[in-house]
């Protein structure tokens, strides 16, 4: 909490004294030059896990190498909204989670849209997985998750721009139909990637069963697998694979693929970039935006 608060501070401090290497809110006639703001996520994030492993950033010899002086941010939303905020920021969000207030980099040449992910031409992607404490039942539970990979359920997933779980698929439920004699509650808790597609899930499946509350806690996927081991959630989301050690008490599965994006603000002029600049961009061997485009600095 205490690096969100001074990554926040800095970045209000910057657009307050008017550092030229930063562009902040309302400058957005001007091209990103000089310092680059990096925006990373916390540590536990799903998002982060996945994208420090993918782009090199993380080796097995020196761990994750994020540069020390990075914003942390601890949500998708905050993410998007310091990038919107400023003209010098690069970040990285769930590609599902894309607004117009920010603009998504092709990376090696391949655009962030569902289909490359599909194609298998676009490398930042990564699963979107859910997980149970190994051992338990729960009715509501179960039925949820017959809903998430039912027809109608998957549907959902493809509506807000995710990858759903390919028809004829094992997981794959068919049509759903509700029981229509289910009442209580549950708990899902976990990454906040996952959460907004969650959301919906839950909204439309409530409406097919009146008597079922299911509640949901957005935190992040190492919160969301321990909440799920330990009882607190009933059902537990990861914006990542599952690690051996969370496997050892839990079930996990997919329930749809996500593609990570890299994301600049919209007056950047750079449309691509190379997987090898986005790891030297936040291990800090690339500090400037004349750096990445090529250019001498004036």
């Amino acid at each position: 909490m205490k690096k969100v608060l001074l990554a926040i501070l800095s970045l209000v401090m910057a657009c307050g004294i008017g550092i030229a290497a930063v562009g902040c809110a309302d400058n957005t006639s001007s091209d990103a030059t000089g310092t680059i703001i990096v925006v990373s996520r916390e540590d536990g994030s799903g998002t982060r896990s996945a994208f420090i492993e993918l782009t090199g950033i993380e080796t097995d010899e020196d761990g994750d190498r994020t540069i020390s002086s990075a914003m942390i941010t601890n949500s998708t939303n905050m993410v998007l909204t310091t990038v919107a905020d400023a003209v010098n920021a690069i970040g990285y969000v769930s590609m599902g989670s894309l607004n117009d207030q920010v603009k998504a980099l092709s990376v090696d040449g391949v655009a962030a849209t569902a289909d490359n992910v599909l194609a298998g031409t676009y490398k930042l992607a990564r699963p979107f997985n859910i997980a149970y404490k190994t051992g338990t039942t729960n009715e509501i539970r179960d039925d949820f998750i017959k809903y998430i990979y039912s027809d109608q359920g998957q549907a959902i997933v493809t509506q807000e721009n995710y990858i759903a779980i390919p028809e004829g698929d094992d997981q794959r439920t068919g049509s759903y139909t509700s029981p229509g004699n289910l009442s209580g509650s549950i708990t899902v808790g976990g990454s906040s990637s996952v959460s907004p597609l969650m959301e919906k899930l839950i909204e439309a499946y409530e409406a097919l069963n009146s008597g079922v509350t299911i509640n949901l806690q957005t935190s992040d996927s190492t919160a969301g697998m321990s909440g799920a081991a330990e009882g607190t959630f009933d059902i537990g989301m990861a914006s990542r694979d599952l690690r051996e050690t969370e496997l050892a008490n839990l079930t996990g599965m997919a329930i749809a693929q996500d593609g990570i994006a890299v994301v600049v603000n919209p007056s950047n002029s750079l449309s691509d970039i190379e997987m090898t600049m986005i790891c030297n961009i936040y291990i800090g061997q690339v500090t400037t935006w004349e750096q990445v485009k090529g250019e001498s600095a004036e």
